[in-house]
């Protein structure tokens, strides 16, 4: 795509206007989430921004707003978020993917408390664990009001469009910050950050952005040029690792066999079914003989970097059998917790011993 690099560029005509025209708009048409504070209002306590935060990264908003309730309520401080229970705390992260994040969290939370409180600007923030330049820069402008230039994916696509910047993260995201950083309001640092992911978000969409509603759409020139659904340019992205393994369905009066997966690597922590490990090449090993049943189709789950396909192998027996490793017996209730996967996986075998 031929679009001039606005590297050498300053803010359009008019940029003085830009931050009270764009929070004019923000305190008009502000989505009401549970972790914000009202446009114009006090900050919002630090510990709310920093959980909603972390949630958010790689999740939706829908999808994180019941888990935010959730753990507010079984954890409404930092304290009690650094006290709790590991397992629980895993627990009730299922769902939310990115399991290393849980595990960071409350790392994170116990640096917090040892520290006396969270530090109030991005380079302090950024030093903690699980926190990225973006996280620092929103908890520090959100929660403490430092004058500093906030930047995630709809803030990038707003910036790519009103600057016409051609260029694929991450030159995209330096250019952001560069070019932000000269607008963000000393008044209102927070608001002007959640003001640009909204308006990314509501009406800067990625496809058929709504700019007849825009408060900046007389200076954006991806509209001026018509570009403005062709921006931003995307990144290469890397090719997809793919892995395959089985998973074992053990089932004893009701019971089904747990195990809890190592520390490092995906869904780290996490309960799961035993089973064998996850490789590019075909394993579709039992643990021991019996009238297993195999599914014919493998279940399939992707992660981040990685394409899943996992066998399933189904049995229920009388007594518990001998097995090579340590498993925990759940019942049905306790199935909840699992991660989606396995959760896919218990609804495969399920149907399997039921044929």
């Amino acid at each position: 795509m031929s679009v001039e690099s606005p590297r050498q560029k300053v803010p359009p005509q008019g940029d003085a206007d830009v931050p009270a025209r764009l929070l004019g708009w923000y305190d008009r048409n502000a989505r009401s989430l549970p972790w914000r504070a009202p446009p114009g209002a006090a900050p919002p306590d630090p510990y709310r921004t920093w959980l909603s935060e972390i949630m958010l990264q790689q999740t939706t908003v829908p999808v994180v707003i019941p888990y935010f309730e959730q753990f507010l309520a079984r954890w409404p401080t930092v304290e009690a978020l650094a006290a709790a229970d590991t397992q629980e705390l895993m627990a009730a992260w299922a769902g939310l993917g990115y399991y290393a994040r849980a595990r960071r969290l409350q790392l994170c939370a116990r640096n917090v408390c040892l520290a006396g409180g969270f530090p109030q600007t991005a380079a302090g923030l950024g030093a903690l664990p699980g926190i990225g330049p973006y996280t620092a820069a929103a908890i520090a402008s959100i929660a403490f009001g430092e004058v500093v230039a906030v930047v995630d994916g709809n803030v990038e696509r707003v910036v790519a469009r009103l600057f016409a910047v051609a260029d694929p993260p991450p030159a995209l995201t330096r250019q952001a910050r560069a070019i932000l950083q000269p607008l963000v309001p000393s008044a209102r640092p927070g608001d002007f950050a959640q003001a640009m992911m909204d308006l990314g978000a509501l009406v800067c969409r990625p496809r058929s952005p709504q700019c007849s509603a825009c408060p900046l759409a007389d200076i954006c020139e991806a509209r001026r040029l018509g570009i403005a659904d062709r921006l931003p340019a995307r990144a290469e992205r890397p090719a997809r690792r793919v892995a395959q393994g089985t998973a074992w369905w053990i089932e004893v009066d009701g019971r089904v066999g747990l195990e809890r997966r190592p520390s490092r690597g995906l869904l780290g922590d996490m309960p799961g079914l035993p089973g064998t490990d996850w490789r590019q090449d075909m394993d579709f090993a039992l643990p021991f003989p019996g009238a297993w049943k195999r599914a014919a189709e493998p279940v399939r789950h992707s992660f981040t970097h990685l394409d899943l396909k996992l066998h399933v192998a189904a049995i229920r027996l009388s007594d518990r059998p001998a097995f090579p490793r340590d498993l925990a017996w759940a019942g049905a209730g306790e199935l909840k917790g699992l991660p989606s996967l396995y959760r896919k996986v218990a609804t495969r075998a399920r149907a399997l011993l039921e044929d």
